[in-house]
């Protein structure tokens, strides 16, 4: 492959490798909407982080050209074989609907609106809509389609030089600190490309490094079959969001932790807190919770408070926290978490990271001789409703709080969350 894939080239077109190119939970969420909500009827929306950066009307043309080929893939059997012998977890009557599930192109609508007079550039309106059963699964591909399109069409200075050689020398920093890291890089990834480079860079460091005790693995099931890793996650701030509308919020944590836990069991015991925020999560999270579940994830907010108030939680439920671990997961590098793997350390928490733009998003400008940073394009698409009842997510840092604004206004007053 060569390194200027930057390049516009209009006889490029996008495929989809595996429909297990994708993130676990992804997955593990589609078999529990199965379960519980298969009626369920949901709209997922796009959100452009960085509203000041615009599409080229080029990249979201070739971008909905690209959708076509979704509806292309499928659960091969050597794929179901695989996942069924190392996902035990997933039951039989699910994976015989994962191979029999096919993308519908037509669930999502994509409208491109000029902000140039020449209309040559615009900001872009994504939804998808349909079954939750089915329309769950889009979210992911559909981020790294479209980064994949923007690196192409938009944002060409850069290229892949050095790309594997630093995750080498990144995951090395990591395995030299004793600090276990995971990648979690599929929705952030500048190209599919980028992150097989990245994952052979981590996986060389790993095989050369004396410290054999730090697990490695990645959420994107696709590399995990096609490289031997462990395939990695659990539970979405989605499945809260839609529980929580479907239950108008009334003990909406209690609920998707025990249809969890009734459907996964210890397996998959790793919850995030910060879904309305964590404070609110922990009024709910009592000691039978707790002691059930076996890890926090933490991912918005100040990391460095969440361990000691996690600490403090366990110890008024009565609970060993020394048994428990943390998954940090929001925008960390090395440093952030050398200081957060030491602070564990300190507090008697076993942690871990979950790395994803630092990885997949690390490029230089060509321009400047490889010496300016590129931006990584920061896009989320996000569960709206749940059969017409509008989700919100209210996160521990108010900048990544989504959903229309007066029913996040009406969710933290029903909370007790300052305004």
């Amino acid at each position: 492959m060569a390194n200027n894939i930057g390049v516009p080239d209009v006889q490029y077109k996008f495929k989809v490798v595996s429909i297990l190119d994708t993130e676990l939970y992804k997955f593990t969420m589609q078999q529990a909407i199965l379960e519980y909500y298969p009626t369920a009827q949901a709209v997922y929306r796009f959100t452009h982080c960085h509203k000041d950066r615009h599409f080229p009307r080029a990249c979201i043309e070739k971008f909905q050209e690209s959708l076509n080929s979704f509806a292309e893939v499928r659960l091969t059997q050597d794929e179901r074989a695989w996942i069924q012998d190392t996902c035990k977890y997933f039951k039989p009557a699910y994976l015989n609907y994962l191979q029999s599930y096919r993308f519908k192109p037509e669930q999502v609508s994509v409208n491109f609106i000029p902000s140039s007079n020449d209309a040559a550039m615009g900001s872009v309106k994504i939804e998808v809509a349909g079954l939750w059963l089915e329309t769950v699964l889009w979210e992911v591909p559909l981020m790294a389609c479209l980064g994949e399109m923007y690196s192409r069409y938009a944002d060409q200075d850069w290229d892949y030089a050095g790309q594997e050689e630093q995750a080498m020398y990144k995951a090395t920093c990591f395995l030299d600190a004793r600090c276990t890291l995971s990648e979690f890089g599929t929705r952030r990834r500048r190209s599919f490309v980028t992150q097989d480079l990245v994952l052979k860079g981590i996986i060389k460091a790993r095989d050369a490094h004396e410290w054999k005790d730090g697990s490695f693995g990645t959420s994107n099931v696709y590399f995990a079959m096609r490289y031997n890793l462990n395939p990695i996650g659990t539970v979405s701030h989605e499945w809260f969001m839609g529980i929580a509308a479907l239950s108008n919020y009334k003990d909406a944590a209690r609920t998707a932790l025990d249809l969890w836990s009734n459907l996964y069991g210890e397996d998959l015991s790793v919850t995030l807190t910060d879904t309305f925020s964590t404070e609110v999560f922990y009024r709910e999270f009592d000691s039978r919770r707790a002691s059930e579940w076996k890890a926090l994830r933490q991912d918005s907010g100040d990391p460095k408070v969440f361990a000691p108030r996690a600490k403090q939680m366990y110890e008024e439920h009565g609970i060993d926290h020394t048994q428990k671990g943390i998954i940090f997961s929001d925008g960390l590098n090395f440093h952030k978490a050398k200081e957060l793997n030491e602070q564990c350390q300190q507090l008697g928490f076993k942690c871990s990271f979950g790395i994803g733009t630092w990885l997949m998003n690390d490029f230089k400008k060509k321009s400047s001789g490889y010496k300016e940073q590129s931006d990584a394009l920061i896009i989320v698409i996000k569960l709206g409703s749940i059969d017409g009842k509008e989700c919100v997510k209210i996160s521990d840092e108010i900048t990544k709080n989504t959903g229309v604004p007066e029913v996040v206004a009406k969710v933290k007053e029903m909370y007790q969350i300052p305004l």
